[in-house]
């Protein structure tokens, strides 16, 4: 499919994201915390993913070269938002049970989403792409362009604040798990 869209079938390109278009919105979402944003954000990785496509480089995973992309395209649009982003929602919310256990749920989630308010931008990519992405250590490092032991020191700094943040506001979760 690459050789194709580069030999100039540009309708090549549609059926080689269609697989990851979810993956991509998903983590555009979470990592922007508004729809709109995020369906911005996955364009634009779309749209340099194709103009890009020249330098992808076949040793690796086309899927962590577009989750790469997008990283970097979050950034930028950070950096020309003037307010602070926060992480976005990441935890599963289901629609199961009655409306006082909605109520309680939704209570927990946006309390865990407050733990996880206040991390750095790093930690918080770091975050993102190692728990919730499920990506290798080597992955998450090659996406954000750093050294596997940065990764570790940072997804342990986010990891230790989200932890005293749960001890701190939500004891309670903590109980039968210490």
């Amino acid at each position: 499919m690459i050789e194709l869209v580069l030999s100039g079938d540009v309708k090549a390109f549609e059926p080689l994201v269609t697989p990851y278009r979810k993956s991509i919105l998903n983590l555009a979402y979470r990592l922007s915390q508004d729809l709109e944003d995020a369906k911005e954000i996955s364009q634009d990785t779309l749209l340099r993913a194709f103009r890009y496509l020249r330098t992808y480089d076949r040793k690796r995973s086309f899927k962590n070269w577009l989750l790469q992309i997008l990283v970097n395209v979050w950034r930028n649009y950070q950096k020309k938002r003037a307010e602070t982003e926060s992480l976005g929602e990441f935890l599963p919310q289901s629609m199961e049970g009655n409306p006082a256990e909605k109520h309680l749920q939704s209570e927990i989630r946006a309390q865990l989403l407050g733990c996880v308010d206040g991390l750095s931008p790093r930690e918080r990519e770091v975050f993102l792409l190692r728990d919730i992405e499920d990506r290798s250590i080597k992955e998450t490092a090659q996406m954000l362009r750093s050294s596997p032991l940065s990764v570790r020191v940072h997804l342990s700094s986010a990891r230790k604040k989200i932890r005293e943040r749960i001890k701190e506001k939500l004891p309670h979760l903590l109980e039968g798990h210490q």
